[in-house]
């Protein structure tokens, strides 16, 4: 009685691990769903949208890979500190360059390969209460020019004082001049460039009438 006993409570805690691990996975998958979906809540809206005025008209939607847990990367990350500042290069030119530094490094494993990318600290919005634990990380990779935009994509960090930090490559989005070439965008490093293809977050848009 007492075997059977300990079997069955093997059983129920072995079910309810599983359970959880099952809810947990659901849940990160629709924050990502609703975050992907935000951002597409924002290029229907005329106020928000930095689409042109014909692709407004005949827009569909944004277009994204699948979502894809392997690319939720729980990163290590390592701080640089003391890194000079610089003005980041842009697609246009600036009257006020955005200035950024170097504030650490995130290490991970993707696809069997080892992957190192530089993060940065924007100057003006650390100055934001709301903005002070952001990171802007913008990357290249072997899909850019063919299935994503070709000037590379941009990912949000939030570092919350640990040795790790979560890169969800999922919610990797374009910059706004890959819809509309008035916009000034940070042109990505050459340190941020990776020779792995990224199947996951936001794909390439095909303007209507610029025709990337």
């Amino acid at each position: 009685m007492k075997a059977r006993f300990l079997i069955s409570l093997f059983i129920l805690v072995a079910c309810t691990t599983m359970y959880s691990q099952a809810q947990t996975k659901v849940e990160l998958i629709a924050s990502i769903q609703h975050y992907q979906d935000s951002l597409d809540t924002d290029f229907r809206n005329p106020e928000l949208s930095p689409l042109t005025e014909i692709d407004f008209k005949n827009f569909k939607g944004l277009d994204f890979y699948p979502i894809d847990l392997d690319y939720y990367i729980k990163a290590k990350f390592v701080r640089t500190p003391n890194e000079p500042p610089f003005a980041m290069p842009t697609t246009t030119p600036r009257e006020e360059p955005a200035m950024y530094e170097k504030y650490g490094e995130v290490h991970f494993t993707l696809n069997g390969e080892s992957v190192e990318l530089p993060v940065y600290q924007s100057h003006s919005l650390r100055e934001e209460p709301e903005w002070e634990n952001y990171l802007f990380l913008p990357f290249k990779d072997a899909t850019n020019g063919k299935l994503t935009y070709g000037g590379g994509r941009y990912l949000e960090l939030w570092m919350d004082g640990a040795d790790t930090i979560i890169v969800d490559f999922n919610k990797a989005y374009n910059p706004y001049c890959a819809f509309n070439i008035k916009y000034s965008c940070p042109i990505v490093p050459k340190e941020n460039r990776m020779n792995i293809a990224i199947y996951a977050g936001e794909k390439n848009f095909i303007g209507e009438d610029l025709g990337y």
